[in-house]
């Protein structure tokens, strides 16, 4: 069973200076993670399953592009607060009010995520902008660097208020198409804008030196959320299958969807890729850590979280298909599924924890299923992905078992 299913309260911390207080209890152990921080991955994953109701609802790709977008900023700033909770625990009352806060932010964030490039724009704006103030509220507390990151954070959020504002006074996006016209030629470049800023703050403020990663914790806490993203996909299959009779071809659609879910644990979880991380952050040099972290746990997890979105959606379709083929459907789950299987593959390499080849050959696979839902049946393609990506999983299982080291290449 993986470490963050061992819930343990952390003591209070000392008052903190500007030093990253040590993160173990009373026996020298790494401490874990606090069920405070996973009420708010809970909250946080809620903006995942808005994102899923969103893809796909027009055809014209822009459904796409404002997943993109919106999952960004949110995504960097969750990230945030995990440095931030890895850096100490919210054991105080204070922090626990103020982290509460943030989370309302993410909350608000999450319901105005359908018109948030519409009428709903100005609300997603001020929601992600609660989330960076209380962010950088509580991380001045502990180490001031992070003014230097704060001030690109505070950039973004405003120009995402300002989108908002643009679309609000357009008066367009009523019934979440979001901006036309003059306002379509602001919103769009605002929205990218405020993502550049913030992904690129790291080339401009290098975070060597400047903060430090608990490597137990930090791996802990994002396996903690992967596996409750992976079990929004599985809402997923009770909102897909809402209202629908209980027949031969819903339950044969919401089993193969739980069954292409447990595909996606497996990847993850069941090869022990999170407790080879934990033992390579613990290996890098402190000095090293922030890097890795950004490269394996903010960049590649991109891609892993995206794909849950994209397999979720399709799952979604799935259900309410009546075995017919869905083009659409079919690219979003064979897309997120080899998202998620790409990211795991940047993961390992950046960690240096594994061989990727027979990851990229399952994402490869996965994508090619893609035919088979746009032109048989979804419920098809669910069925092929699984056991297609289940073999290949066996055979990455056992070319572990033969190679030397956890480095090693093969397969």
């Amino acid at each position: 069973m993986t470490r963050f299913c061992a819930f343990h309260e952390r003591r209070p911390t000392p008052a903190a200076g500007h030093a990253t207080p040590a993160r173990e209890n009373a026996g020298g152990l790494p401490l874990r993670v606090t069920t405070i921080e996973l009420f708010f991955d809970l909250v946080f994953a809620f903006t995942l399953t808005q994102l899923t109701a969103l893809l796909g609802t027009r055809p014209d790709g822009t459904d796409l592009v404002q997943v993109l977008l919106i999952f960004g900023l949110l995504w960097w700033m969750y990230d945030g607060y995990a440095w931030l909770t890895n850096t100490r625990a919210p054991a105080r009352t204070a922090e626990r009010l103020l982290l509460l806060v943030g989370m309302a932010g993410f909350l608000i964030a999450g319901l105005a995520i359908p018109r948030g490039f519409g009428s709903d724009g100005l609300a997603l704006g001020l929601g992600y902008l609660v989330v960076v103030l209380v962010h950088a509220s509580l991380y001045f507390r502990l180490n001031r660097n992070i003014v230097r990151i704060a001030l690109f954070n505070l950039t973004s959020a405003l120009l995402v208020v300002i989108a908002g504002i643009i679309c609000l006074r357009s008066g367009s996006g009523s019934g979440g198409g979001g901006p036309a016209g003059p306002a379509l030629r602001a919103v769009y470049p605002l929205w990218a804008l405020a993502l550049a800023v913030q992904v690129g703050s790291p080339l401009i403020t290098p975070l060597r030196g400047r903060f430090e990663i608990q490597p137990s914790h930090f791996v802990e806490r994002h396996g903690a959320l992967v596996i409750v993203a992976i079990g929004e996909s599985i809402a997923a299959i009770g909102i897909g299958a809402r209202g629908a009779a209980v027949d031969l071809s819903l339950v044969t659609a919401c089993i193969l969807g739980l069954a292409l879910a447990a595909v996606l644990w497996w990847a993850y979880f069941g090869a022990g890729d999170d407790d080879r991380a934990d033992r390579a952050m613990a290996a890098a040099s402190p000095a090293d850590r922030p890097g890795l972290a950004l490269s394996a746990f903010f960049y590649a997890h991109i891609p892993i979280l995206l794909g849950i979105v994209g397999v979720a959606a399709g799952v979604m379709a799935a259900i309410s298909s009546g075995g017919q083929p869905q083009p659409a459907a079919a690219l979003s789950l064979g897309g997120g599924t080899a998202l998620f299987l790409g990211g795991q593959a940047a993961f390992r390499r950046a960690l240096r924890i594994g061989p990727v080849r027979l990851r990229a050959a399952g994402a490869a696979f996965a994508l090619a299923t893609s035919v088979l839902g746009a032109t048989v049946a979804i419920e098809a393609q669910l069925a092929a992905a699984a056991a297609g990506l289940a073999a290949i999983l066996v055979l990455g299982a056992r070319a572990a078992d033969g190679a030397t080291a956890p480095g090693a290449k093969a397969g």
